[in-house]
C-alpha cells in the first residue's frame, strides 16, 4: 500500500530585537529566537514542513512599524508565493500594533500563508485562532503604551530636574557623564553669532559673514538661515532645559548671559520686512558710485529736508562744475531712478541668454554646478528680493552691475557676467557642497 505523499510547506522564520543592545554578542536574541523557531520546524517535518534558507531578521528596530528590512523582503517572497508558513518565536515579534498586524494577516490570507508562534499555539486559519490572536496582541499593544508611558512621565520628571536626556548637543557643548559640558572653542563662535546677530539684526548678514569665517555647525556643514534661527532660540544656551515648551534650570552651564538673550530675542519677534525697513534708513545709496550720465560725468547722492521730511537725490558732478544747462539731466530722484535700476535687474535673472552666461562662468569654478542650478539660483532670486536687508540689497548690486549710464533716452545697465556668475555660486552652495 502506497503511502500519502505529504505536501512540503516551505517555512520562513522572523526575528526582531527592538534595541541593539546585545546585538554584537556571538549568541544573542535574535539567535534565541531562531533556534527555538527552527527546532519548532523540525518537530514538523513529519507534515512536510521544510525551512527555507533566506533569513529574515530586523534587529534594533521597533515592532510599533512596518517600515522593517527583514519585514519587506518577507511580505515579497509571500507575494512571490515563495513562503506558505511564518515561524515566530512570540507574536509581538512580527508587530505589537493591533491595526498593523491585521494588515499582515490580509497579506497572509490572500497568499494561504499560515501563521505560527512556538510559544503561544494557534492557527490563523480557524476562528479560534484569530480570537485567540486577537486577545494576545491586544495585550502586547497594551503592554506597549503602558511601557511608552513609563518612558515618557521619566523623561519630563528628569528633564524637570534640568537633566540632559540624550540626542545630539547643542553647538558649544559636549557630553560627559551623560551631562552637557561647554566646548569653549565651539562655545566661542556661538558667542559671536549671538552678539553678531544682536549688531546686525540680520541673519543673510550673518550668514555671509560666519561663511567667511569658516563657523560651521557640529557636523561641519554650512550653517543655514533655519538652522540659524533654531541655534538662536535655543534656551539651553542660557543654563535652561526645556521640555514640551516648558523650561526648566538646567544642570549646565550657560554659554551666554540674559541681556544678551533678550536682546536678540527682541529682534527676532520682529518680522524680517519691520527690520529691513528700520535698516533701509540706515542703508548708503543703493547706486552709489555706478550712476553716470551720457556726458561721462558721474552722479554722487545727496539729500535735502523740508518739512521735517527726506528727500534723496543723485546730481551730476557736470552740473556741479559747470552750472545748468551743462549736461542733459542733472539731478534725478533716488527712489524712481533705484526702482527702474532694480526693476530691470530683477527682469534680468529671468532671461536665458543670461542664465547661460552667467553658469558657463560659474562652471569654470564650480564644475559641480548643474545649468539648472544656475538657473534656480537666479530665478528664484527675484521673489526672495523685497525680503533682503537694504545692505544686502546693495551688495548684489554692487556685484551684478558695473555701470549705470542715465541720459535723455532712459536708462542702459552694463551688467557684470562674472558677478552672475559668483552670484549663483554664492546661492548655490549648500547644494554644491553636498554634490561634492
Amino acid at each position: 500500500m502506497n503511502k500519502p505523499v505529504v505536501r512540503k510547506l516551505r517555512c520562513a522564520v522572523y526575528t526582531r530585537k527592538s534595541s541593539e543592545e546585545g546585538l554584537e554578542q556571538e549568541f544573542n536574541s535574535l539567535h534565541a529566537q531562531r533556534e527555538a523557531c527552527e527546532a519548532y520546524i523540525t518537530s514538523q517535518r513529519a507534515e512536510g514542513w521544510v525551512l527555507v534558507r533566506d533569513q529574515y531578521d530586523d534587529g534594533g528596530i521597533s515592532g510599533g512599524t512596518l517600515d522593517r528590512p527583514g519585514l519587506k523582503r518577507l511580505l515579497s517572497d509571500i507575494e512571490d508565493g515563495l513562503i506558505d508558513v511564518v515561524v515566530v518565536y512570540k507574536i509581538d515579534r512580527l508587530s505589537r500594533s493591533l491595526m498593523d498586524f491585521a494588515k499582515l494577516v490580509e497579506v497572509f490570507d490572500r497568499n494561504d500563508v499560515t501563521f505560527v508562534s512556538v510559544t503561544q499555539a494557534f492557527n490563523t486559519t480557524t476562528s479560534m485562532g484569530r480570537l485567540t490572536l486577537n486577545v494576545l496582541l491586544s495585550f502586547a499593544q497594551f503592554e506597549r503604551e503602558v511601557t511608552a508611558e513609563r518612558i515618557r512621565d521619566k523623561f519630563a520628571a528628569s528633564r524637570a530636574k534640568g537633566i540632559w536626556m540624550g540626542g545630539v548637543p547643542p553647538l558649544g557643548y559636549d557630553v560627559q557623564a551623560r551631562k552637557l559640558v561647554v566646548n569653549e572653542p565651539a562655545a566661542a563662535n556661538v558667542r559671536y553669532i549671538f552678539q553678531r546677530f544682536r549688531d546686525v539684526g540680520s541673519a543673510t548678514l550673518l550668514l555671509r559673514e560666519l561663511r567667511e569665517r569658516g563657523i560651521t555647525t557640529r557636523q561641519g556643514k554650512t550653517i543655514t538661515k533655519g538652522y540659524l534661527y533654531r541655534l538662536l532660540a535655543n534656551k539651553a544656551y542660557i543654563g535652561e532645559a526645556v521640555h514640551k515648551g516648558n523650561s526648566y534650570p538646567g544642570e549646565h552651564e550657560a554659554i551666554i548671559d540674559q541681556e544678551l538673550w533678550d536682546a536678540v530675542r527682541a529682534i527676532t519677534k520682529e518680522s524680517p520686512r519691520t527690520r529691513a525697513n528700520r535698516a533701509r534708513a540706515n542703508t548708503p545709496a543703493l547706486l552709489k558710485g555706478l550712476l553716470w550720465g551720457s556726458d561721462g560725468g558721474a552722479f554722487s547722492p545727496t539729500h535735502s529736508c523740508k518739512n521735517g521730511k527726506l528727500y534723496r537725490y543723485y546730481v551730476s558732478q557736470t552740473l556741479l562744475r559747470h552750472g545748468a544747462g551743462s549736461t542733459t539731466v542733472g539731478r534725478v530722484p533716488a527712489a524712481e531712478i533705484e526702482g527702474a535700476v532694480v526693476n530691470q535687474l530683477r527682469a534680468v535673472f529671468r532671461q536665458p541668454e543670461i542664465i547661460i552666461g552667467a553658469w558657463k562662468e560659474a562652471v569654470k569654478h564650480a564644475p559641480a554646478m548643474t545649468e539648472a542650478q544656475a538657473r534656480e539660483a537666479l530665478i528664484n532670486l527675484d521673489p526672495m528680493w523685497d525680503d533682503l536687508f537694504p545692505a544686502e540689497q546693495a551688495r548684489i548690486v554692487q556685484l551684478l552691475i558695473d555701470r549705470v549710464i542715465v541720459g535723455s533716452a532712459g536708462l542702459e545697465l552694463k551688467l557684470r557676467v562674472d558677478g552672475l556668475d559668483a552670484l549663483a555660486r554664492e546661492l548655490q552652495v549648500p547644494e554644491l557642497e553636498e554634490a561634492a
